[in-house]
């Protein structure tokens, strides 16, 4: 059986481009939260007082392709239940079922379905965002702080509606505005080299002596 040069050619052509399908797959980084160099705060207009908040837990799964930031995804989990408005009264307030029912709900999560490089310096994040049980979708447009061998920060804000998460709750003496402005500034760590620099850091650390068992005292 002998093949044309044309069939060669186009066999060959189908072979490149189906080998490099996983090659660009394989430049996408698992990156984690530099978590005291990161933060997500919030902003809820209210009739006398402003409340100025953050969530103190959060944590997510975050895959980069530096080369290529389309090919990107995130996932962002929140403990409801971290929230702080340094406001004690306030915080167990927002954690009960007149607001998050952090007991029930006890994460906010956010998903990625698509990243769209609008130019250099900025991005679009289009995913669902799920609060108190309801998924709506989201589209978060996010700043590139930075981008270098190892890390990447990015930072921005979008407003959501509460009540269209069933977080409705309203006070007749201090009334509470639907719209929420939240913002996001997020420092990241290439995750391989942060694991093996804690394998050196634990292989530098030097060994504790085991002590001796104590002798009994004399009678």
């Amino acid at each position: 059986m002998s093949f044309s040069k044309r069939t060669i050619l186009s066999f060959a052509l189908v072979t490149a481009l189906l080998l490099a399908v996983p090659a660009a797959r394989a430049d996408k980084k698992a990156y984690a939260f530099d978590k005291s160099h990161s933060e997500i705060n919030f902003v809820a207009e209210a009739l006398f007082l402003s409340a100025h908040g953050f969530f103190g837990a959060f944590d997510g799964k975050i895959e980069i392709d530096p080369d290529n930031l389309e090919n990107s995804a995130v996932t962002i989990t929140i403990e409801t239940a971290s929230i702080n408005t340094r406001n004690e009264r306030r915080d167990t307030h927002l954690r009960s079922a007149d607001f998050f029912d952090a007991t029930n709900n006890p994460q906010i999560t956010f998903v990625s379905k698509k990243v769209t490089r609008v130019d250099a310096q900025n991005l679009l994040l289009d995913g669902d965002i799920t609060i108190r049980g309801v998924t709506k979708p989201l589209q978060i447009p996010v700043r590139i702080v930075f981008m270098r061998e190892g890390g990447a920060r990015f930072k921005g804000e979008f407003k959501i509606s509460r009540k269209e998460f069933n977080v409705s709750y309203n006070s007749t003496m201090n009334p509470i505005e639907d719209i929420v402005a939240v913002q996001f500034d997020f420092n990241l760590r290439d995750q391989q080299m942060m694991e093996e620099m804690r394998r050196r850091r634990e292989q530098q650390r030097p060994q504790q002596p085991s002590q001796p068992p104590a002798k009994p005292p004399v009678s």
